[in-house]
């Protein structure tokens, strides 16, 4: 097993799931799903930029295709009205007409609120990117946002990864701050990813954070899958 390898892919059918979801799917048409939930996929990481968004998972079926964006911030995804949620479904509908598909399916938008962002990896990350693009000091970014997650009873563990050129520096280099435990090696180990950039006036610096919140056991992981399909009935 190599040593670096993604601590998602890792644990799906554990305890992580698909994030594109495909159900009565035409094995013929998999290049065209793929390439559209892409597409999509990338629209929304530039139109929700700045929203404190976790993930964004596909569902379809021969006939409708449903987006579920899990946020901590939904009333800024929603807007005033519900009309950020309307232009969105609009923008979607416009790009699937560019990419000329076979059967136009119906679009579903949903929007769940994550009552703890600290206890996700890319929520967090977007924390670190917006400190270093307000030019304030990597290190003391790193320390504050350690310290909140560690406020959280749900968290293990932290660790937060800063390279390319910090605090301006001629040569890049690679920062690390760590507390707790992160059991990696643990497939039974709640352990979320995600990969940041924030965009500085001298370049790129790559951001890498690393969130442990327990172990989940069998029967954890059923109480929590009855809790989420009580949510959605």
């Amino acid at each position: 097993m190599t040593h670096i390898a993604h601590p998602f892919i890792q644990r799906i059918g554990i305890n992580r799931d698909w994030r594109s979801r495909w159900f009565a799917a035409d094995k013929n048409k998999y290049r065209e799903y793929l390439r559209t939930d892409a597409a999509i996929r990338k629209l929304l990481t530039k139109k929700l930029k700045g929203m404190s968004v976790d993930m964004t998972e596909i569902e379809r079926d021969e006939k409708a295709l449903r987006i579920i964006i899990k946020t901590s911030r939904p009333g800024l995804v929603i807007g005033r009205s519900g009309e950020g949620a309307t232009s969105l479904k609009k923008e979607i509908d416009m790009l699937l007409r560019k990419l000329k598909l076979s059967e136009k399916p119906d679009i579903k938008i949903d929007i769940e609120e994550i009552r703890n962002p600290e206890t996700s990896a890319a929520i967090v990350g977007q924390m670190v990117v917006e400190g270093l693009e307000k030019r304030m000091p990597f290190r003391r970014v790193l320390k504050q946002t350690v310290e909140k997650v560690m406020a959280n009873r749900d968290v293990k563990g932290v660790r937060i990864i800063v390279s390319g050129r910090l605090g301006g520096a001629d040569m890049a280099r690679r920062e690390e701050l760590k507390k707790g435990r992160i059991p990696l090696q643990t497939l039974r180990a709640d352990i979320d990813f995600s990969r940041e950039r924030a965009l500085l006036p001298y370049g790129v610096i790559g951001i890498k954070v690393w969130i442990y919140r327990g172990d989940v056991f069998a029967d954890r992981k059923s109480s929590a899958q009855s809790e989420n399909q009580s949510r959605n009935k």
